[in-house]
C-alpha cells in the first residue's frame, strides 16, 4: 500500500470498527454477512492497517452497517 493513503485507510478502519461496535456486531458477524473473510475484516479494523481494500468491499462493509459510505468517510477528515 502506497504510504500516501495508509493513514486513510488506518482512519477508516477505525470508522468501520466504531460502527460496527455501535450496531452490536462481531467481527466475525460483520465479515460473514459482508461475504470477506475475518482476517481481511481484522486487517482493515486494525490500527496498523496495512490492508488495501477496494471501494466494492467498503459498499458491502456499509451496507450491512446500514451506515452510508458519505458517513462514514466523513469521520477521516
Amino acid at each position: 500500500m502506497s504510504q500516501k493513503h495508509s493513514e486513510k485507510y488506518r482512519l477508516i478502519g477505525q470508522a468501520v470498527q466504531k460502527y460496527r461496535k455501535q450496531k452490536g456486531m462481531t467481527q466475525e458477524q460483520l465479515a460473514e454477512k459482508a461475504s470477506i473473510s475475518i482476517s481481511y475484516l481484522t486487517k482493515i479494523e486494525a490500527s496498523g492497517c496495512d490492508q488495501p481494500f477496494s471501494l466494492e468491499v467498503l459498499l458491502d462493509i456499509t451496507e450491512v452497517l446500514g451506515v452510508s459510505i458519505h458517513k462514514l468517510l466523513e469521520d477521516i477528515d
